[in-house]
Parts: C-alpha cells; structure tokens; sequence
C-alpha cells in the first residue's frame, strides 16, 4: 500500500538481495499483465462481497452528492474539503443515512489508502483498486446512520485524503463521487427547526431505566490530528503515542469509542514478519521484524482502557494482484471499525477537566495511520451525571514467543491472550445503572522457512468474545449484548527463479470474517470467508504474466432475513455468481 512514495521500496520485501529467499515475504506489486482472455467491452467492476446488492435496498427519500474530486499529484498536498448542509428539500429526522462511495480510473497505478472525515471524525476507511490500462470503476455503499448527530447540522466540512502520483509511468487517477442518501420511516416529512429536532432528540435519547435504546449518539467527538495532512494519526516507531486532549461533558451517560486503524510499509503484513533474532543472525536489510504479533491500545490519562487486534486486510496490490480482479480481498474497499465500550470509565472524566486520549500499537513498525470517533450519550435533563469504576482487572496480554531458525530455514511460533473484566456505575436523571464489560482473545501465529526460504507458510487464528451488561439498581438486567469474532489466515508462497532478475511466485491464500452479534432483540451473523491460489512472473514490483483464481461464501443473517452469495473469478473475470435470501435453518 503506497500513502507517500510511489516508488518500490526495498524495505517492502523481506531481503534487499538476489538471493531467492528476497521473494519469499508477501509482497506489494503492481500489475502490467492483461488477460489474453476477451473481457467485456467498456469499463469493468470491482467488488467487494458484503452486504445485498444496493439493487436490493429500498428507494430513498433523497440523496444529495457531497463531494465529487479528482485526485492525481495529491502527495505532499493538504486534503480535499467541501462544505456540508443537511439536504434543504429533506430534513432530518431520518430513520437511517447510507453513505454511496463510487470511483473510477484508467491507466497504470498503486492502490492508493484513502479516508473520509465529517468535521473530522472518520466516516470511512477504504482503499483503491489498482488499475491497468482498462478503465475500471467500483462502488461502496456504507450505513453511517450512527453519525446522525453531524449529520443534521450545518457548516462542516467534509474532508477526503487519498495521496496518488502521476507521471510518464503511473497515469492513473482517481476520481471520486459521494453521495449521502437519506430515508424515512414513513412519508411524513418533519419540518427542519431546531425545535422539532431537539424534541425528536429528547424523546427518544433519555435513557429509561427498563430499556436503553441503541440510538445515534448526542455528541461524536474526534480523537484524530489537526487535518493539514488528513486527521488519521500516523505511528512511525514502536512506541509511539498519538494523543488529544478532550474534555468531556459532565452529563454523559455512555461513551463508545469506534477505532479505525490500517497498516502500511513495513507493517502492511505484519502477520509474516519474522522476529529481528532471524534478520540479525542472517545479516538481512530488512526493516520488517518485530515478530508477527499487532494490538492496538487505546489510553485514557495514561491507563490502558481497551485494545484490539485488527482485522488482516490485504490491499488490491498485496500478495498476488490477479487476486483481486475483479473481487477484491474482505474488507479492502471498507475497512472494519472497532467499538470500545468505555462507560465504566466515565468515572475517570466527568470532573469537567481536559483527558488525555492516547492510540498506539505495540510492536507496531512504520507505519500505521489510526484514529478514533468518541461517540457519547447525553442526559438532556440533567448537567451533571455521577459515574464511578467498581471493579477492573486489565493485565498485560499474555505473549509467549518460540522460534528455531539454522540459517533460512525456520520455525516462529506466537501465542498471546488476554481476559479483562470493568465493571462501572452512572447515575443519571433516570436512576442508577451499572455496566458490565468482559473482554477476551486468544492469538497464534505461526510461520515457517523451507527450502533455504524460498517457501514460506504462514497460519495466523484469531478468536475474540466481548460481553456487554446493562443493570438497574435492583440488578433487572437493561440489556446484553454478546460479540464473537474470529480471523482465520493462511498463506503460501514459493519461489521460482527466473531469467535474470525474473522469478516466479506462485501462492496460496485464504482468509475469513466471522462475526456474530445476539443481545435483546439483536441478532446480526456474518460468514466471509474467501480462498485465492495462482501464480505470477515478477520483475522488480511489476506482474508480467500470470494467472489466478479466487472464491467466496458470504452469508448474512439477522432478525428479519437472510443473504448468501457464493461468488468466484478466474482470470480476471467472474465465472459464478449466486445468491439468495433463504435461511437454511428457517424450516
């Protein structure tokens, strides 16, 4: 993933040499070959299999476009920023906001990381397709109803950064349209006034205490940089830690942090990296080590309040471009969020005081661009909410790290875990409710050598469950919502030699999101699992040939219906393509 150099750096592959060995890390290419198969005339899609197609979504009440931009010599240049008016002919209230992301190009270039920001708090996260000389478009539709707060009001700014470069060479630019659509419950329109909003506000954001309801926060408050070079921070060393200062309103009642990270240089495959024991006694170039172990932790006046493993997306230029044409790796067009439930630490900040915020990822190497959105929910009856931690237990995660290596060959072997448990108190205008949030995850990853490295295996499983608690004072349980998730991966890759500086990489890669919600009245399941195997001739970082195939099973499954779609490409193009509504477990 290339942000601010165009060039391929040395520092990308696992050996700066001629050795074999220097193709056997996962890499970042670009592609000059075209199918020597016949593709339909005229330009071509690239997807990304998630949710129904938006042909299935209901019609919306409006839409409004809120920003159209070209983006080519954007390096080294202030982000892209509009202004934003809620649509005047369709006020809010809205019952639900989608956010319509289109982009199309034509010609040579990476794939390029790209973010969205609302008056700077992160709307998405996305990154490009990566073109050939075909013109290829693609398009992102994304629920961002939970930023209704922003979105009602008047006179922000909207701001996108997406660094490209253009030359003799790389002649691809990006141009990008969004469009805000909007729908209503019913027909009815709701006169836009400040009234008439603060009432809908009111009556459905008071917390009851039988019954909160999971509604748009009051307030999303930034935790991000100034914006002169996008609002992501962006974590250079192993220790570094991006902080902001925040005061919070006293009346706050339930605050939920939404972290968005992605990783780059020589931490864009952080799950293959060696540890620097392997790169030392073997005499490498490489800056990419610290072992195969990523959280990112988020900190409060310096404690350590939440933290996340992230989800392994590999951007259109990673491991194998043909990989991706024209379906793209889980998550690359929309890179996942994470919600860090902080209510049992409002204790820490409702003194009316500016907070320390920090973001950081241990062992993490350059570079990681992250940020996060505080989203907080507001008693409107009262000016001041008293909060107080009853119980925490937070230790360290537990990292055990093994490795046996003679020469290039190798086995590394990483486990880690950790179990947290916070239990906090907020008394509001609405009684006194506790809130209970046990966390916990459990890790391995293991990579091996053969072949004086020119094979290479990595298995990486990642199982986490997070349990979320909601009582009264009398202990009659409010709410319950349990989370599951896990990340299974596999690559591997060997390496061919070739004439010259030519060689041959031929891989194996697979890849799921499984993900379940369940609480009172919720269900949500999601099954995405992708498989891709093929090979290319590489010279430098351009593919000259090759051939690769790739396969999914989506399925979605929730309250009111079902999805699945089993979808598969072969050269380039899709040769199956089903999906239906029907739930195997409904008879």
């Amino acid at each position: 993933m290339q942000l601010h150099t165009f060039l391929f750096s040395c520092s990308l592959i696992l050996l700066c040499t001629l050795s074999l060995h220097s193709h056997s890390q996962p890499h970042h290419f670009i592609s000059k070959y075209h199918s020597q198969h016949p593709l339909p005339n005229g330009p071509k899609e690239s997807i990304e299999v998630t949710n129904p197609p938006f042909t299935h979504q209901p019609t919306p009440s409006c839409s409004q476009q809120v920003l159209h931009h070209s983006f080519a010599n954007t390096i080294d240049t202030p982000p892209y920023s509009t202004p934003y008016l809620p649509p005047f002919d369709c006020p809010p209230p809205w019952s639900r906001v989608l956010l319509h992301f289109h982009a199309k190009t034509k010609g040579e270039q990476y794939d390029r990381i790209a973010a969205i920001w609302l008056n700077g708090v992160e709307l998405l996260r996305t990154s490009t397709a990566e073109p050939s000389n075909s013109r290829i478009f693609w398009n992102i539709h994304k629920d961002i109803t939970k930023y209704t707060s922003l979105l009602i009001q008047s006179n922000l700014n909207l701001t996108m950064m997406l660094e490209n470069y253009i030359n003799t060479e790389f002649t691809g630019v990006y141009h990008v349209t969004v469009t805000l659509l909007y729908y209503y419950e019913n027909t009815v329109t709701i006169p836009f006034n400040r009234s008439s909003i603060r009432s809908l506000v009111e009556e459905v954001k008071v917390p009851d205490s039988k019954r909160l309801k999971e509604l748009p926060a009051d307030l999303i408050i930034p935790v991000s940089e100034n914006g002169k070079r996008g609002f992501w921070f962006r974590l250079e060393k192993e220790r570094d830690l991006r902080v902001k200062r925040i005061r919070i309103p006293r009346n706050t009642y339930k605050a939920v942090l939404e972290l968005y990270v992605s990783f780059h240089g020589n931490d864009e495959f952080w799950y293959s990296n060696p540890p620097n024991s392997y790169i030392k006694t073997n005499g490498l170039t490489t800056g990419r080590g610290n072992g195969a172990y990523r959280e990112v932790y988020v900190t409060i006046d310096g404690e350590v309040v939440g933290s996340e493993i992230p989800f392994p997306v590999v951007f259109t230029g990673g491991i194998n471009p043909l990989f991706w044409e024209p379906i793209v790796a889980i998550g690359a067009f929309n890179l996942p969020s994470y919600d860090i439930e902080l209510t049992p630490f409002l204790g820490k900040v409702l003194d009316g005081r500016r907070h320390v915020f920090g973001i950081g990822v241990s062992k993490g190497l350059s570079f990681w661009l992250v940020n996060a959105n505080l989203h907080l929910w507001l008693d409107h009856e009262s000016s001041i909410v008293h909060a107080n931690r009853v119980v925490r237990h937070g230790p360290k995660t537990d990292v055990q790290r093994q490795e046996e290596f003679r020469g290039l060959n190798g086995e590394f072997h990483v486990a880690a875990e950790k179990n947290t448990l916070v239990t906090g108190w907020v008394l509001s205008s609405s009684g006194n409710v506790t809130t209970v949030v046990s966390k916990g995850f459990s890790f391995t990853n293991f990579i091996k050598f053969k072949s004086n490295g020119t094979y290479k295996i990595v298995k990486q499983r990642f199982k986490a469950r997070k349990l979320v608690k909601v009582s009264d004072n009398k202990g009659e349980m409010i709410s319950k919502l349990r989370v599951k998730r896990k990340y299974p991966l596999r690559v591997i890759t060997v390496t061919e030699p070739g004439l010259g500086d030519r060689y041959k990489l031929v891989s194996n890669f697979s890849h799921g999101f499984i993900e379940r919600y369940e609480g009172k009245g919720i269900m949500n399941s999601i099954s995405n699992v992708q498989e891709s195997k093929g090979w290319i001739n590489v010279k430098g970082h351009s593919v000259l040939n090759g051939r690769a195939s790739t396969k999914q099973n989506y399925s979605h499954v929730d309250k009111s219906r079902c999805y699945n779609r089993n979808v598969a490409a072969d050269n380039g193009r899709i040769v199956t393509d089903n999906s239906d509504f029907i739930c195997e477990n409904s008879l």
